[in-house]
């Protein structure tokens, strides 16, 4: 492969079907006893994914040039992560390469089908608020002056409601040119600053505290970090490092430095169950009982995956109810906006009436 096709395959992403993809066969390969080197070569003929198939067809060339799965994979961290690489590095150590393989494939399947379910229930919500939005700049520029422009011209003292629908459509049209870019500016503004770690901070902090997404924001990240942690504990990873990998991982930055810090504290010999009851607010009783549960039967990983799915299919049915909770919510605030448009508009009209 020559390096322009390198560089640009470089530019790709790797889906996560086809990592599910890659994993499941693989693991089924191995099973019926295809050399490691063998497999992957035939998967980097099958996939569809350029960037993905580059990385199977070095990889494997790399194998049979003496060197293990996961070293072969090291210079890719950024495409498959720090935990599949040092579980794959486990397995192969271990002589459970398979095991690994499927467990890989388990977690990215239940990885990828919560995303779904996720973005396909913030979908509707999204679109009735950009429709909303757009209605209401078309009512304010183009059909708002035709009216308000009747009322202008009366002798009569028009209502307050009238008065500031008149304010809003007139400034609306007078700045309309530069109120449109200065929206998209902040927008843009505000999503850089929440990319710097600043940012990221207040902005994550500020999700643990709204109502209802709270909620969310939590279950999704106590079920990354169990199903993570459960993996990487099953692969016989120490503890300490499980904690740092599963840090890297997760996408809230309070849940991070707090695992930064259970990795800390986990070395110095303290218990996990007193280490997360630090954080009452980010981790929830039963949570932190069940791995007390878990440290005392000495069966911590399989406490840990039980508690990924129970997490996991409590998210998946909240996201199921979420348009339900959003609809009347929407319908609300939609008939507030309609309802104060009309009481502007009809209050001078029976003003109107009231004078004949």
């Amino acid at each position: 492969m020559n390096k322009f096709n390198k560089w640009f395959y470089g530019l790709q992403g790797i889906p996560a079907t086809a990592k599910i993809f890659l994993l499941q066969n693989l693991a089924v390969m191995i099973r019926t006893g295809l050399p490691l080197a063998d497999a992957l070569e035939t998967l980097s003929k099958q996939g569809k994914n350029q960037r993905l198939k580059m990385i199977m067809e070095e990889s494997q060339t790399q194998i049979r040039n003496g060197k293990t799965f996961a070293e072969s994979i090291t210079p890719y961290q950024k495409e498959f992560g720090e935990m599949f690489i040092n579980m794959i590095s486990a397995g192969e150590q271990s002589g459970n390469l398979e095991s690994v393989l499927n467990n890989l494939y388990v977690q990215a399947k239940k990885e990828h089908t919560l995303k779904t379910k996720i973005k396909n229930a913030l979908t509707y919500p999204v679109i009735i608020v950009c429709a909303m939005f757009g209605i209401g700049t078309f009512i304010l520029i183009y059909v708002l002056p035709n009216i308000t422009a009747i009322f202008t011209e009366m002798n009569t003292e028009l209502p307050l409601p009238t008065k500031i629908l008149i304010a809003i459509s007139n400034f609306t049209q007078a700045n309309g040119l530069i109120l449109g870019p200065t929206i998209i500016v902040a927008f843009i503004i505000f999503l850089r600053y929440i990319k710097t770690k600043t940012g990221r901070r207040l902005w994550h902090s500020f999700l643990l505290r709204l109502p209802v997404i709270s909620e969310i924001v939590k279950k999704i990240n106590i079920a990354r970090t169990a199903q993570n942690l459960s993996s990487l504990i099953q692969t016989d990873i120490p503890i300490p490092e499980s904690f740092n990998i599963t840090s890297k991982i997760v996408g809230n930055v309070i849940y991070k430095k707090a695992l930064e810090e259970a990795a800390e504290k986990v070395k110095k010999g303290e218990k996990l169950a007193v280490i997360l009851g630090a954080y009452p607010h980010i981790f929830p009783p039963i949570f932190i009982q069940m791995i007390m549960v878990g440290e005392e039967t000495g069966a911590l990983d399989e406490v840990l995956k039980n508690l990924a799915e129970f997490y996991q299919e409590d998210v998946e049915q909240t996201m199921e109810n979420l348009p339900v909770i959003i609809e009347p919510i929407l319908m609300i605030l939609m008939g507030l906006g309609v309802g104060a448009l009309a009481v502007a508009v009809i209050l001078p009209i029976y003003s109107m009436t009231e004078n004949f």
